[in-house]
């Protein structure tokens, strides 16, 4: 049987995400050498080379992917223990790290992660927007806790939690040419200048997948932070906006949005949750989840 010391474990993981076998000693506080040391020798007790070396730095091989992959769920399970036990104690804290798509992150998740702090006042949480392919990548392997993804999903391994049903439509001006239609498909719409997410949104890199399917160029006006100023821009004519349905009733109270049906099959979105192992999570990541499907 293998014995792992968490301390080679959080040493091969900074190397393997810097990946240096310089930076990654720094990152554990150690010199080169003694790191390059470490390594060798957990290499020499699996029997497996982990690491290719060269002047440009280090590259992980097929074995040390693998290794990689669970060394981060091994160690997010000690650190699942020690938060656990720290709800023992009066300096109980805790951390979540959240993998989720453009909407969860720029329109519900805010005010829940609001209400989970304020439970749990001594939380840190890592919040980072993804595509699908990489929250469920991410789950996986361990670099999240937590994923929330848009769409369907196939997501073997994980466990999946349904929460809502939203779709994606478009916001226009109400005196635009468009603003007449009742329902449009995406190729309808690409005559005219979208108003869109800046471009590390997972919406607007799904949205270019779509139109690279047509063959066809999505023409980008303006790029913003958010669904508010997307509304705004597309209140003062500026462009419209292809958005989730939730978020266009909601600033469609206050500013002169017209909203259209998106008739796509990708349209709907069903919204769920994704984790590993939903009973093994710590607790105040339980009562996220709870908070989600209310």
């Amino acid at each position: 049987m293998i014995h792992f010391d968490l301390a080679d474990l959080r040493l091969f993981i900074n190397i393997a995400e810097t990946p240096s076998m310089t930076q990654g000693a720094r990152k554990s506080f150690m010199s080169t050498a003694a790191a390059s040391n470490r390594i060798k020798k957990l290499e020499e007790q699996m029997g497996l080379r982990l690491l290719y070396r060269d002047s440009q730095g280090v590259e992980l091989t097929t074995a040390g992917e693998t290794m990689l992959k669970h060394a981060r769920i091994m160690l997010r399970q000690v650190q699942y223990l020690e938060n656990e036990l720290s709800e023992f104690s009066e300096q109980h804290v805790g951390h979540i790290r959240i993998f989720a798509n453009t909407t969860a992150v720029t329109d519900f998740l805010p005010e829940i992660l609001a209400v989970l702090m304020v439970q749990h006042p001594q939380l840190t949480i890592d919040l980072q927007e993804r595509v699908n392919l990489e929250v469920l990548r991410g789950v996986a392997e361990g670099a999240s806790d937590i994923g929330i993804t848009a769409g369907p999903i196939k997501a073997q391994g994980l466990e999946v939690i349904h929460f809502r049903t939203d779709r994606l439509v478009v916001a226009t001006h109400q005196a635009h040419p468009l603003a007449a239609h009742a329902a449009l498909t995406l190729e309808d719409t690409l005559a005219y200048p979208h108003i869109c997410l800046q471009e590390a949104s997972s919406l607007l890199r799904f949205l270019k997948n779509q139109v690279d399917a047509l063959q066809r160029e999505l023409n980008v006006r303006i790029q913003v932070f958010g669904f508010e100023s997307m509304c705004r821009m597309i209140e003062a004519g500026v462009g419209i906006g292809i958005m989730p349905q939730s978020a266009a009733l909601r600033y469609q109270q206050t500013m002169g949005l017209n909203i259209i049906e998106l008739h796509e099959p990708w349209a709907v979105r069903e919204r769920s949750i994704v984790v590993r192992d939903a009973q093994a999570l710590p607790e105040y990541v339980k009562t996220l989840i709870q908070l989600l499907i209310q």
